[in-house]
C-alpha cells in the first residue's frame, strides 16, 4: 500500500484527492475552467515540462515514429505549422540533424509556420505562408533539394461548431498535402492530423493515389475523448 511523505496511506480516496481542482473565476468561461483543469491534470502535459519539451503534441510525433518509423538519421524533414516547436524538437535527435552521432547521416529539419518559433537547436526555423504560390519552390530553395517527410500537425483555430471546424482542417490537410506532392522525394512519407467527420474521404482517396501505403491513426498521446487522428502516408510514388 503506498504511503506518502507522513507515512499516511495514500490508496482509496487519498489517491482521488490528487486530481488538481479549478475553481471558476470572475471572467473566465465554464470551458476555460474545464481545459485548465484537464491541462493540470494530464500525464502528457507534466511529462512535456518535466522533459523539457514545448507541448504534449511532441508525443504525438514519438509514437508515430516509433510506430512507422520514418524520422531516420539523414532524413530531411518539413514540419508544417510547426509553432510552438515540439515535434521538431522529436525530430532533431532522431534524424541526426546536429550532427553528434558518429558514423550516421546527418539529417535536416526545416519547420515552418505563420508566427515567429523560439529557436530550436538543430533546426531551420522560417516564417512562410505555405499555402502562397511560390511556397513549393521556396521550401525546395531552403532544403537544397526534395523532402524525405512532410508532417504537419496544424489545426484551424476552432469556430465551435464541429461540422465548420472539421472542413477546415480538413481543407488543411488538403493543401499540405499537395505541398508534400510538390516537395518530397520519391519514397517519402507525408504525416498529418485529421479530425474524423466524414468529409476525409476524398482526402484518403487522393493520398491512396500518390503513396503505396496510407494509414489511420490514434496515437495514444491523442487525447480519448478528441476526434482528432492522423494519417501516416508511405512509400510516395513522385
Amino acid at each position: 500500500m503506498a504511503k506518502g511523505p507522513d507515512g499516511k496511506n495514500t490508496s482509496g480516496r487519498g489517491l482521488r484527492d490528487l486530481t488538481v481542482k479549478v475553481k471558476t473565476a470572475r471572467g473566465r468561461k465554464a470551458s476555460s475552467t474545464r481545459w485548465l483543469q484537464r491541462q493540470l491534470n494530464d500525464p502528457y502535459v507534466q511529462r512535456a515540462q518535466a522533459e523539457g519539451y514545448r507541448g504534449r503534441a511532441a508525443y504525438k510525433i514519438m509514437e508515430l515514429d516509433d510506430k512507422f518509423r520514418f524520422l531516420v538519421p539523414g532524413a530531411r524533414v518539413v514540419d508544417l505549422g510547426c509553432a510552438p516547436g515540439g515535434w521538431c524538437q522529436v525530430a532533431v535527435p532522431r534524424i541526426n540533424a546536429l550532427g553528434d552521432k558518429g558514423g550516421k547521416a546527418q539529417g535536416f529539419i526545416l519547420g515552418i509556420d505563420l508566427q515567429e518559433v523560439e529557436p530550436i537547436a538543430g533546426c531551420v526555423l522560417k516564417q512562410l505562408d505555405f499555402m502562397a504560390d511560390d511556397a513549393d519552390m521556396q521550401v525546395k530553395e531552403w532544403l537544397g533539394g526534395k523532402a524525405d517527410v512532410v508532417m504537419s500537425d496544424m489545426a484551424a483555430a476552432s469556430s465551435g461548431h464541429k461540422q465548420t471546424d472539421h472542413l477546415r482542417i480538413i481543407a488543411l490537410c488538403e493543401a499540405a498535402a499537395y505541398l508534400a506532392f510538390d516537395v518530397l522525394d520519391e519514397g517519402g512519407t507525408f504525416v498529418s492530423k485529421v479530425l474524423a467527420g466524414g468529409a476525409e474521404g476524398e482526402l484518403q482517396k487522393l493520398l491512396k493515389q500518390r503513396f503505396t501505403k496510407v494509414a489511420n491513426v490514434k496515437p495514444p498521446a491523442s487525447r480519448a475523448d478528441s476526434s482528432e487522428k492522423f494519417v501516416v502516408a508511405t512509400g510516395f510514388k513522385g
